[in-house]
This record gives C-alpha cells, structure tokens and sequence, in this order.
C-alpha cells in the first residue's frame, strides 16, 4: 500500500524476522505473508501482489518444508532456485525473504505438531497424503508465530489447503485475515505449478487435460446439472481418456468442510488430482452464486 523504496531485505533467521516485523509495526506499517515453497512462478506473483495492495510490507517465506512431505515423495527432487526466486519477488514489491534452513525451523527434536482432528484433512488429497496438512498448518502455525502478520495469502489453487488453513485459524483464535487469491493458468489453460517443471513436453501436453476437464465440469453446471456424481463422472471419463492421466481423484465436496456433496450448490468445491505420467497435478473449481 506503502511506496517502498528500500530494498529486498533476506531473513535467514526467526530473530532477524522478529527484529524487522517489531520495527515495521512501530511504526503502525500493516505486515502481509506469502508463504510459499519456492521455485516461485506467476501465481506466486499474484499473491504477492495482492497482498503489495492490501498491505504496507509483504514478507514471502521459502522454505520447502520436510514435515508435509511423506516418505517416497519429492521432498528431495521438489525444485528449488532462490536466486530466481528472489529477483522475481524484488520485481514484484516484496520486502523481505525468509528463507531458513531446515534446523533453524525444526529443532532435532522437535515433538509438536499442529492438526485438525476432524475429516477435513482426510478427504481430497488427504486420503493418500495423509500427514500433509499435519504439517502444514504446523509450518504454517509457525510463520504466523515468527512474522505475526495482519493477513496472509493462499491460492485457490490448493483449495483443500486454503480451507484446512482458514479452519485453523478460525480453531486457534488467530487475529489473522486469511486471503483467498484466483488460481493462475498458462495461457493454454494449464494452472501455473511448481512441480509443472517435472513435466516433458509429451506430458505437458497431456497435462491440459486437467484444465478441460475443470471446464467441462463448469459448463455441465452452466447448463443446470447439480448432480455432483454426474458432472465428476463426465469430468473422470474426459481423464480417462487421455493415456497418460490416472485419477487419484475426482471429487465434489463442502468448500468449508470438505465433506462430499451429491448436489452441486454455491460454494461447493469440485476438485481433483491426476498423476501425468509419475507428476501429480491438481486443479478445481468452485460452483458460483450466480449458477442458475
């Protein structure tokens, strides 16, 4: 909201963080949080920018954090570049990068973990990830510890996240604005991924299939069909089809509780998650108010 002027400050530990947060607020500067995994792309930009308009200094976090990832997944092969990383977050007004390493997250020791013990985290990607969201709202409970922020900002594109996040703040009593931010596509249709980069050019192609299968579903809603299993069944055997693509899911659920639905109704989530060859990709989209 602020001009700032001043440049990119890198934070590599919770007490550089603490000291420039603590100065920032006395001064009455309002603080925003782009958490984030690196490997930062146009979507991440978006965040960043919303939370530039909201908020007078924006602190982006990038740190691929090991307690969401199970054994087997790629926690070591996820892609990392933080001085890219860095000159598109200068580029897009970011005040300050935390970037810490592992260590100065996670004492060796460490035994606590934050967790919504309800079915919200079970459902969706949580039925074969099931510590995922264990340990994102720990990492995420302890970013909003170490910046304190007035808001914080997720893209839709994680929806399950986004919800799992909002519940928790809403649980725990955070004075925190939870943001909700437009997933970003390609230009063909694609939603703009880190992990886009595991892709070769044949599955690439075959990636798209998620973006039509998202838009065959709208246009079934568009139409009037309000039977979830109908519009996610027309929505899996346009998946089916393409030879590379295996469903992990396809599911029409609460967009709050994440509980499966059978009529399609504002606010309902349809999303789902498809390996491409050996990449897992997701997408979705929220039925609409205006959906006659």
């Amino acid at each position: 909201m602020e001009n700032e002027t001043a440049p990119m400050i890198i934070a590599t530990t919770i007490a550089q963080v603490r000291t420039q947060v603590d100065a920032w607020k006395k001064e009455g500067l309002t603080v925003g949080l782009v958490p984030t995994m690196g490997y930062l792309h146009e979507g991440h930009a978006s965040l960043v920018d919303r939370a530039v308009s909201q908020c007078d200094r924006v602190v982006v976090s990038v740190f691929v954090n090991p307690t969401q990832f199970a054994p087997g997944e790629d926690l070591e092969s996820y892609p990392r570049d933080f001085d890219r990383d860095c000159a598109l977050l200068r580029q897009h007004g970011c005040s300050l990068v935390f970037h810490p390493e592992v260590s100065e997250m996670y004492a060796d020791d460490a035994a606590t973990y934050v967790e919504i013990l309800s079915e919200m985290p079970r459902q969706l990607c949580g039925k074969t990830r099931p510590i995922h969201f264990r340990g994102v709202c720990t990492v995420v409970t302890k970013l909003f510890n170490i910046v304190t922020p007035d808001a914080a900002f997720f893209g839709q594109k994680d929806a399950q996240q986004l919800a799992v996040i909002r519940r928790m703040v809403r649980d725990l009593s955070f004075g925190i604005e939870i943001v909700g931010c437009p997933i970003v596509r390609e230009a063909d249709g694609l939603a703009k991924s880190s992990r886009n980069t595991y892709l070769s050019p044949e599955e690439r192609r075959s990636a798209l299939v998620l973006s039509r299968a998202v838009a065959l579903g709208q246009r079934l809603v568009a139409q009037g069909e309000r039977s979830a299993a109908r519009v996610t069944a027309a929505m899996s055997q346009l998946i089916s089809a393409e030879p590379l693509a295996r469903i992990d899911y396809v599911s029409a659920v609460d967009g709050e509780s994440m509980l499966p639905v059978e009529q399609l109704a504002p606010g309902v989530l349809v999303a789902m998650a498809v390996y491409i060859g050996k990449t897992r990709l997701i997408d979705n989209f929220m039925v609409e108010e205006s959906a006659p």
